[in-house]
């Protein structure tokens, strides 16, 4: 079995999730006492925070990268950044680890792809929904994702820092998650998009108006699926 790298702290909520995924579904796979092989190294999500308001995406790269490097350098065969926002760092930290990241908008962009749907609603940060790397990799599968409106777009923000990522789940939050999901299957979305790895513990992704694909999910399978996958072999000479 090969070992798991996690980038994770942003926030520690869904980074906990990441770890019972992982390892239940190595359990279920492996059966009886079977662990996931993990590495993790924990970022304070305030320091990354504040370089995501001051616009230094350059600067979070590099606090990214330098922790995905140190698990490599402690034995990580692959490392996941457990938070969707970030991965518009993550041609940075791949160069950085030198190792396999296991990338979640392609994988998410797969899941999407083998369900047969193309026009999903993607409700993530403010940074995820509006910077553009998002949606620009989704069109590169093939894939025309939806967002909403300015205001709904603002209130999925707050719910993500204000209250997900601060412990706190609130009903009239959900009913609003729920409220902009509707909306956009009358502007013809055919699917949901959690791209915020800590929205799948606020909505459950079965409990929409549209099929939902949570991210968080699709991200730890792909992990196990390159954990559990027969080890590279040289070519012959």
């Amino acid at each position: 079995m090969k070992t798991i790298g996690l980038i994770g702290g942003m926030s520690w909520e869904s980074t906990a999730v990441y770890y019972r995924l992982l390892n239940e579904t190595i359990r279920d796979t492996c059966g009886g006492l079977a662990s996931a092989k993990v590495l993790m190294h924990s970022l304070d999500f305030s320091e990354v925070v504040t370089l995501q308001k001051a616009d230094r995406w350059d600067a979070a790269g590099e606090m990214l990268g330098t922790a995905g490097a140190g698990l490599v350098s402690a034995g990580a065969d692959c490392l996941l950044i457990c938070t969707n926002t970030m991965h518009l760092v993550a041609d940075h930290v791949a160069r950085m680890g030198r190792v396999p990241l296991i990338d979640i908008i392609d994988e998410t962009a797969l899941a999407l792809k083998t369900a047969g749907k193309s026009r999903p609603l993607l409700l993530a940060t403010r940074y995820t929904m509006e910077h553009g790397f998002y949606t620009t990799q989704m069109q590169r599968h093939g894939i025309d994702v939806l967002v909403p409106e300015a205001e709904d777009r603002q209130r999925v923000h707050n719910v993500i820092f204000d209250e997900i990522c601060q412990g706190q789940i609130n009903e009239s939050s959900r009913a609003e998650y729920k409220r902009i999901v509707a909306e956009a299957k009358a502007r013809g979305a055919d699917s949901v998009i959690l791209g915020c790895t800590e929205i799948s513990l606020l909505v459950d992704p079965n409990d929409l108006t549209l099929p939902g694909f949570d991210s968080t999910r699709i991200h730890a399978a792909a992990a196990v699926q390159f954990a559990l996958s027969a080890p590279e072999t040289a070519e012959a000479a």
